[in-house]
Protein backbone atom coordinates (compact mmCIF):
# COMPACT_ATOMS: atom_id res chain seq x y z
CA UNK A 1 0.00 0.00 0.00
CA UNK A 2 1.35 3.38 -1.01
CA UNK A 3 1.90 5.80 1.86
CA UNK A 4 -0.66 8.60 1.87
CA UNK A 5 0.43 12.04 3.10
CA UNK A 6 -1.92 14.72 4.35
CA UNK A 7 -1.04 18.04 2.80
CA UNK A 8 -3.29 21.08 3.01
CA UNK A 9 -6.53 19.21 3.52
CA UNK A 10 -5.92 16.36 1.09
CA UNK A 11 -4.56 12.84 1.44
CA UNK A 12 -2.21 12.22 -1.47
CA UNK A 13 0.20 9.43 -2.44
CA UNK A 14 3.60 10.43 -1.07
CA UNK A 15 4.93 10.84 -4.63
CA UNK A 16 2.38 13.60 -5.19
CA UNK A 17 2.79 15.30 -1.81
CA UNK A 18 5.07 18.14 -2.86
CA UNK A 19 5.86 21.69 -1.75
CA UNK A 20 6.99 24.76 -3.65
CA UNK A 21 10.78 25.04 -3.95
CA UNK A 22 10.36 28.66 -2.82
CA UNK A 23 8.84 27.52 0.48
CA UNK A 24 10.79 29.09 3.32
CA UNK A 25 10.63 25.79 5.18
CA UNK A 26 12.98 24.43 2.51
CA UNK A 27 14.99 27.58 1.90
CA UNK A 28 15.57 28.60 5.51
CA UNK A 29 14.29 25.86 7.80
CA UNK A 30 11.47 28.26 8.67
CA UNK A 31 8.74 26.16 10.21
CA UNK A 32 7.89 23.87 13.11
CA UNK A 33 7.28 20.16 13.58
CA UNK A 34 6.35 17.40 15.99
CA UNK A 35 7.22 13.70 16.10
CA UNK A 36 4.51 11.54 17.65
CA UNK A 37 4.23 7.80 18.33
CA UNK A 38 1.28 5.56 17.56
CA UNK A 39 0.59 2.57 19.80
CA UNK A 40 -2.18 0.07 18.95
CA UNK A 41 -3.72 2.62 16.54
CA UNK A 42 -3.83 5.29 19.25
CA UNK A 43 -1.80 8.47 18.76
CA UNK A 44 0.18 8.87 21.99
CA UNK A 45 -0.34 12.13 23.92
CA UNK A 46 -1.63 13.83 20.77
CA UNK A 47 -3.16 16.75 22.68
CA UNK A 48 0.20 17.62 24.26
CA UNK A 49 2.02 17.41 20.93
CA UNK A 50 -0.52 19.58 19.13
CA UNK A 51 -0.36 22.17 21.91
CA UNK A 52 3.43 22.31 21.66
CA UNK A 53 3.24 22.63 17.86
CA UNK A 54 0.98 25.69 18.15
CA UNK A 55 3.18 27.20 20.88
CA UNK A 56 6.27 26.77 18.68
CA UNK A 57 4.42 28.37 15.76
CA UNK A 58 3.29 31.29 17.89
CA UNK A 59 6.84 31.86 19.09
CA UNK A 60 8.09 32.29 15.52
CA UNK A 61 5.01 34.26 14.41
CA UNK A 62 3.78 31.51 12.13
CA UNK A 63 0.00 31.36 11.85
CA UNK A 64 -1.17 27.79 11.30
CA UNK A 65 -4.08 27.86 8.82
CA UNK A 66 -6.26 25.39 10.74
CA UNK A 67 -7.53 24.98 14.26
CA UNK A 68 -5.95 22.61 16.79
CA UNK A 69 -9.12 20.52 16.59
CA UNK A 70 -8.81 20.24 12.80
CA UNK A 71 -5.11 19.41 13.17
CA UNK A 72 -5.95 16.64 15.64
CA UNK A 73 -8.51 15.20 13.23
CA UNK A 74 -6.03 15.38 10.33
CA UNK A 75 -3.48 13.37 12.30
CA UNK A 76 -6.03 10.72 13.25
CA UNK A 77 -7.33 10.45 9.69
CA UNK A 78 -3.82 10.11 8.25
CA UNK A 79 -2.95 7.36 10.73
CA UNK A 80 -6.15 5.50 9.82
CA UNK A 81 -5.67 5.98 6.06
CA UNK A 82 -2.24 4.36 6.26
CA UNK A 83 -3.37 1.49 8.47
CA UNK A 84 -0.81 2.37 11.14
CA UNK A 85 -1.06 0.14 14.21
CA UNK A 86 2.32 0.89 15.79
CA UNK A 87 4.23 3.66 14.07
CA UNK A 88 5.17 7.29 13.93
CA UNK A 89 3.65 10.61 12.85
CA UNK A 90 5.64 13.57 11.59
CA UNK A 91 3.59 16.75 11.77
CA UNK A 92 5.09 19.69 9.87
CA UNK A 93 4.05 23.29 9.28
CA UNK A 94 6.19 25.43 6.95
CA UNK A 95 6.19 29.19 6.55
CA UNK A 96 4.96 28.89 2.97
CA UNK A 97 6.30 30.04 -0.38
CA UNK A 98 7.76 33.50 -0.83
CA UNK A 99 10.50 35.51 -2.43
CA UNK A 100 14.17 34.82 -1.95
CA UNK A 101 15.07 36.63 1.25
CA UNK A 102 14.06 36.46 4.89
CA UNK A 103 11.04 38.77 4.92
CA UNK A 104 8.08 36.72 6.18
CA UNK A 105 5.69 39.38 4.86
CA UNK A 106 6.52 38.11 1.37
CA UNK A 107 5.44 34.55 2.17
CA UNK A 108 1.99 33.02 1.93
CA UNK A 109 0.13 29.71 2.11
CA UNK A 110 1.81 27.87 5.01
CA UNK A 111 1.96 24.15 4.30
CA UNK A 112 0.46 21.69 6.79
CA UNK A 113 1.89 18.21 6.29
CA UNK A 114 1.11 15.01 8.19
CA UNK A 115 3.15 11.88 7.51
CA UNK A 116 2.18 8.60 9.19
CA UNK A 117 4.58 5.73 8.65
CA UNK A 118 6.70 3.13 10.39
CA UNK A 119 9.87 4.15 12.21
CA UNK A 120 13.30 2.63 12.74
CA UNK A 121 14.00 2.39 16.46
CA UNK A 122 17.15 1.62 18.39
CA UNK A 123 18.03 -2.10 18.24
CA UNK A 124 16.46 -4.28 20.95
CA UNK A 125 19.95 -5.17 22.16
CA UNK A 126 20.57 -1.59 23.29
CA UNK A 127 17.47 -1.64 25.46
CA UNK A 128 18.57 -4.87 27.11
CA UNK A 129 22.28 -4.19 27.50
CA UNK A 130 22.42 -0.39 27.37
CA UNK A 131 24.06 1.99 24.92
CA UNK A 132 27.28 3.98 24.82
CA UNK A 133 27.31 7.70 24.04
CA UNK A 134 29.85 10.50 23.86
CA UNK A 135 29.81 14.19 24.72
CA UNK A 136 29.80 16.27 21.54
CA UNK A 137 31.98 19.33 21.12
CA UNK A 138 29.03 21.02 19.39
CA UNK A 139 27.09 22.85 22.09
CA UNK A 140 23.39 23.63 22.16
CA UNK A 141 22.32 26.89 20.55
CA UNK A 142 22.49 29.77 23.00
CA UNK A 143 18.96 30.16 24.43
CA UNK A 144 19.32 33.92 24.06
CA UNK A 145 19.65 33.39 20.30
CA UNK A 146 17.01 30.71 19.80
CA UNK A 147 14.80 29.17 22.46
CA UNK A 148 15.23 25.41 22.73
CA UNK A 149 11.50 25.23 23.45
CA UNK A 150 10.81 26.00 19.78
CA UNK A 151 10.78 22.72 17.84
CA UNK A 152 11.80 24.25 14.53
CA UNK A 153 12.64 22.72 11.18
CA UNK A 154 16.21 23.98 11.51
CA UNK A 155 17.92 21.06 13.26
CA UNK A 156 21.46 21.73 12.06
CA UNK A 157 22.71 22.22 15.63
CA UNK A 158 21.54 18.73 16.56
CA UNK A 159 22.69 17.21 13.26
CA UNK A 160 26.28 18.40 13.73
CA UNK A 161 26.38 16.85 17.21
CA UNK A 162 24.81 13.66 15.85
CA UNK A 163 27.58 13.43 13.26
CA UNK A 164 30.12 13.48 16.08
CA UNK A 165 28.29 10.63 17.76
CA UNK A 166 28.05 8.46 14.67
CA UNK A 167 31.71 9.15 13.82
CA UNK A 168 32.55 7.75 17.27
CA UNK A 169 30.38 4.70 16.67
CA UNK A 170 27.62 5.88 19.03
CA UNK A 171 23.92 6.19 18.30
CA UNK A 172 23.59 9.33 20.40
CA UNK A 173 25.66 12.23 21.70
CA UNK A 174 25.28 14.43 24.75
CA UNK A 175 25.23 18.18 24.20
CA UNK A 176 26.28 20.78 26.75
CA UNK A 177 24.95 24.33 26.89
CA UNK A 178 26.91 27.56 26.61
CA UNK A 179 27.76 27.34 30.33
CA UNK A 180 29.25 23.88 29.98
CA UNK A 181 26.27 22.32 31.76
CA UNK A 182 24.51 19.15 30.67
CA UNK A 183 21.58 19.98 28.39
CA UNK A 184 20.25 17.11 26.31
CA UNK A 185 21.20 14.67 23.58
CA UNK A 186 20.71 15.29 19.86
CA UNK A 187 17.24 13.78 19.85
CA UNK A 188 16.61 12.69 23.42
CA UNK A 189 16.41 14.11 26.93
CA UNK A 190 18.78 12.75 29.58
CA UNK A 191 18.22 11.49 33.13
CA UNK A 192 20.54 10.16 35.79
CA UNK A 193 19.99 8.35 39.05
CA UNK A 194 22.14 9.08 42.09
CA UNK A 195 21.42 7.56 45.50
CA UNK A 196 17.88 6.73 44.44
CA UNK A 197 17.08 10.27 43.27
CA UNK A 198 16.13 10.88 39.63
CA UNK A 199 17.77 14.01 38.23
CA UNK A 200 17.42 15.78 34.88
CA UNK A 201 18.35 19.23 33.52
CA UNK A 202 15.62 21.83 33.91
CA UNK A 203 14.25 24.16 31.20
CA UNK A 204 16.83 26.82 32.10
CA UNK A 205 19.56 24.48 30.81
CA UNK A 206 18.34 25.20 27.27
CA UNK A 207 16.47 21.98 26.60
CA UNK A 208 13.38 21.00 24.68
CA UNK A 209 10.93 19.86 27.34
CA UNK A 210 10.16 16.50 25.82
CA UNK A 211 6.65 15.07 25.98
CA UNK A 212 8.12 11.67 26.86
CA UNK A 213 10.42 13.34 29.40
CA UNK A 214 7.46 14.89 31.19
CA UNK A 215 5.54 11.60 31.14
CA UNK A 216 8.49 9.71 32.66
CA UNK A 217 8.88 12.29 35.43
CA UNK A 218 5.20 11.93 36.28
CA UNK A 219 5.45 8.13 36.29
CA UNK A 220 8.51 8.34 38.56
CA UNK A 221 6.69 10.58 41.04
CA UNK A 222 3.71 8.23 41.06
CA UNK A 223 6.14 5.39 41.85
CA UNK A 224 7.46 7.32 44.86
CA UNK A 225 10.77 8.26 43.26
CA UNK A 226 12.15 11.70 44.12
CA UNK A 227 12.55 13.75 40.93
CA UNK A 228 14.77 16.82 40.67
CA UNK A 229 15.12 19.24 37.76
CA UNK A 230 18.53 20.73 38.47
CA UNK A 231 21.83 21.92 37.08
CA UNK A 232 24.06 19.02 36.08
CA UNK A 233 27.63 18.94 34.83
CA UNK A 234 29.59 16.13 33.22
CA UNK A 235 30.98 15.09 36.59
CA UNK A 236 27.44 14.32 37.76
CA UNK A 237 26.92 12.13 34.72
CA UNK A 238 30.22 10.31 35.11
CA UNK A 239 29.56 9.37 38.76
CA UNK A 240 25.87 8.53 38.31
CA UNK A 241 24.51 5.19 39.46
CA UNK A 242 22.28 4.97 36.39
CA UNK A 243 21.81 6.91 33.18
CA UNK A 244 19.05 6.81 30.59
CA UNK A 245 17.54 8.78 27.74
CA UNK A 246 13.93 9.51 26.84
CA UNK A 247 12.35 10.51 23.57
CA UNK A 248 9.42 9.90 21.26
CA UNK A 249 11.29 7.29 19.25
CA UNK A 250 13.64 6.15 22.02
CA UNK A 251 10.99 5.81 24.74
CA UNK A 252 13.24 4.95 27.72
CA UNK A 253 16.68 3.60 26.82
CA UNK A 254 19.55 2.89 29.25
CA UNK A 255 23.05 4.31 28.85
CA UNK A 256 25.89 2.27 30.34
CA UNK A 257 28.92 4.16 29.06
CA UNK A 258 29.74 7.78 28.22
CA UNK A 259 33.05 9.12 26.95
CA UNK A 260 34.57 5.72 27.67
CA UNK A 261 33.48 5.82 31.32
CA UNK A 262 31.31 3.00 32.63
CA UNK A 263 28.13 4.13 34.36
CA UNK A 264 27.31 2.34 37.60
CA UNK A 265 27.72 -1.42 37.25
CA UNK A 266 27.84 -1.17 33.46
CA UNK A 267 24.36 -2.64 33.06
CA UNK A 268 20.88 -1.05 32.98
CA UNK A 269 19.97 -0.09 36.55
CA UNK A 270 16.85 -1.06 38.50
CA UNK A 271 15.17 2.36 38.41
CA UNK A 272 15.82 2.64 34.67
CA UNK A 273 14.33 -0.77 34.03
CA UNK A 274 11.35 -0.07 36.26
CA UNK A 275 10.56 3.23 34.53
CA UNK A 276 11.01 1.64 31.14
CA UNK A 277 8.36 -0.96 31.97
CA UNK A 278 6.05 1.63 33.50
CA UNK A 279 6.33 3.79 30.40
CA UNK A 280 5.64 0.87 28.05
CA UNK A 281 2.45 0.06 29.97
CA UNK A 282 1.41 3.72 30.07
CA UNK A 283 2.03 4.22 26.34
CA UNK A 284 -0.11 1.22 25.51
CA UNK A 285 -2.91 2.23 27.85
CA UNK A 286 -2.25 -0.56 30.31
CA UNK A 287 -1.80 1.77 33.27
Amino acid sequence: MSVKVFINGKLLPKEQAVVNVYDHGLLYGDGVFEGIRVYSKNVFLLKEHVERLYESAKAIRLEIPMTPEAMTKAVQETVAANGIVDGYVRLVVTRGAGALGLDIRKTSDPQVIVIADTITLYPDELYEKGMAIITASTIRNHPGALSARIKSLNYLNNILAKIEGTDAGCAEALMLNHKGEVAECTGDNIFLVKNGVLKTPGPDAGILEGITRNAVMQLAREAGITVQECTLIRHDVYVADELFLTGTAAEVIPVVKIDGRVIGAGTPGPITQDLRQRFKKFARGEK
